[in-house]
């Protein structure tokens, strides 16, 4: 296993470990809210249009970077919900090659239940995202 898939594993596992520690899913929707707060805010000068995610119900704004063979990301949501979600998401792909985010799932979402307890429109936001994300990636590839 290559040094960059292990350490795939070891994000994805600490996430799916960190939610096994909550009882409930109100635990664990504080514990995402609580993430996102902890979010860069994003420049007002990056708030375009171009900018905006479609397919999402709340305005998430993301843009990167690519520097140094790796790509930066960087997003945030009106939501907290939705914010907090984009953090999970970041712990898997942002400042990684774009190799590494076309070829790795996000596996912990469905290991954790978060797909079985989102709302359609926020499933479809967190999968439009995860879909730009990988489509960014393709394009340095």
């Amino acid at each position: 296993m290559s040094q960059s898939k292990q350490h795939d594993t070891q994000a994805q596992t600490e996430i799916i470990e960190t939610f096994e520690m909550f009882d409930d899913w109100l635990e664990k929707y504080q514990y995402i809210i609580d993430l996102g707060k902890q979010l860069p805010a994003m420049d007002d000068a990056h708030k375009t249009e171009e900018n905006l995610l479609q397919g999402c119900q709340s305005q998430v704004g993301l843009i990167h970077e690519f520097q140094d063979g790796k790509l930066h990301f960087q997003a945030n949501s009106d939501a907290a919900i939705v914010s907090g979600l984009i953090a999970l998401v970041m712990t898997i792909y942002n400042d990684r090659s774009p190799t590494y985010i076309t070829e790795v799932e996000p596996d912990f979402i469905e290991k954790i239940g978060l797909a079985s307890h989102l709302s359609s429109t926020r499933s479809n936001g967190l999968n439009a995202m995860i879909a730009k994300i990988k489509h960014t990636a393709a394009a340095y590839q």
